[in-house]
């Protein structure tokens, strides 16, 4: 059985961080797709000419033609500007729109059989975008956002209560922007509520405050970095989350994973990409984890898709050629 293909479609500081991972993983051989001519293989020869010291035996490439992505089992897309300090997620549709919409039609000509992870701004939009133009099944196209949120707010809880993060479980649902929904009731240390132990450990109120304060955190994590860096926006651990769901399609894991999906009623939502839990194996997003959301949860998550739908309903307009099939 020969190896996997996956195309990255991107070769900016995700793109270059992805095919890095592709091969120390070596999870099947890499092509590196960008417009700016040389870049991407210079990227993949310099990832290449580490194989002997990282240990790896893949087949890396970098190009500018997307007929190189042709039977690519998976291809993870970053393609469009990333956030500037000021910047929310949001205001990157107009442009990223319309890259996307390329970048799709390039993927459904050359790739017609892959699976396809998404991280583009505005997440959830750029998912439907793709989807409506490819025509592939729902579950073959999937937007990375709810692994990275979940592992951020994972991450501030390991840090308040000083355990390994190994142990800490926390989920965010909801579109991947200032809206999204971190579900406090469910985090837990090995089982243990994380509550529980903040109760434990300051009281009820102040207990109260300090998660307060880590939801906030993890619904700005992404501008916290934006603003550090000065000029970009997080590449480490997007790709990182990515590589979690692709690795979960290519070996079949059934891990199960927050991601970007088209609910079909699930959690009152109908027809619309929105971060659920989702059971990601071979056949892609093989179900959605329904679970009992009580009354400010729904009320967040609801919130959450309204904001997500008003993105959607901007894309015909820019995309007016687009409309019908945005529309249907």
């Amino acid at each position: 059985m020969g190896r996997a293909k996956i195309s990255l479609i991107g070769g900016g500081q995700i793109g270059g961080v992805l095919a890095q991972l592709c091969a120390l993983r070596e999870l099947g051989d890499v092509v590196l797709f960008d417009i700016v001519e040389n870049m991407p293989q210079g990227k993949m020869l310099d990832i290449a000419e580490v194989a002997r010291v990282d240990q790896f035996d893949v087949d890396l490439k970098g190009t500018n033609s997307y007929a190189d992505i042709a039977g690519s089992d998976i291809v993870i897309v970053t393609a469009g500007l990333p956030r500037k300090p000021g910047m929310s997620r949001d205001d990157l549709l107009g442009v990223n729109a319309k890259i996307m919409k390329q970048v799709s039609e390039g993927i459904k000509e050359y790739a017609p059989d892959s699976f396809v992870i998404i991280i583009s701004n505005p997440l959830d939009a750029m998912v439907t975008l793709c989807q409506k133009v490819t025509g592939f099944p729902p579950e073959r196209i999937i937007g990375q956002a709810g692994v990275l949120d979940s592992n951020r707010f994972c991450s501030f809880i390991a840090w308040e209560l000083g355990v390994s993060v190994r142990d800490v479980n926390a989920m965010v649902l909801g579109g991947h922007g200032d809206t999204m929904v971190p579900i406090v009731r469910y985090a837990n240390v090995n089982g243990i509520p994380v509550m529980e132990q903040l109760v434990r450990k300051y009281g009820e109120a102040k207990a109260k405050e300090v998660m307060d304060a880590m939801v906030q955190r993890t619904k700005m994590a992404g501008g916290e970095v934006v603003k550090l860096l000065g000029n970009g926006s997080a590449f480490y651990s997007p790709a990182s989350s990515a590589i979690a769901m692709a690795e979960a399609i290519l070996r079949d894991q059934k891990r199960v994973l927050p991601c970007c999906a088209l609910l079909k009623g699930e959690f009152g939502v109908d027809n619309y990409y929105v971060g659920v839990p989702c059971v990601l194996g071979a056949g892609g997003i093989e179900k959605i984890i329904e679970f009992e959301l009580d009354a400010e949860e729904q009320a967040m998550f609801d919130n959450s898709v309204a904001a997500v739908k008003g993105l959607i309903d901007e894309l015909p307009s820019i995309l007016p050629d687009m409309a019908d099939v945005l529309n249907s």
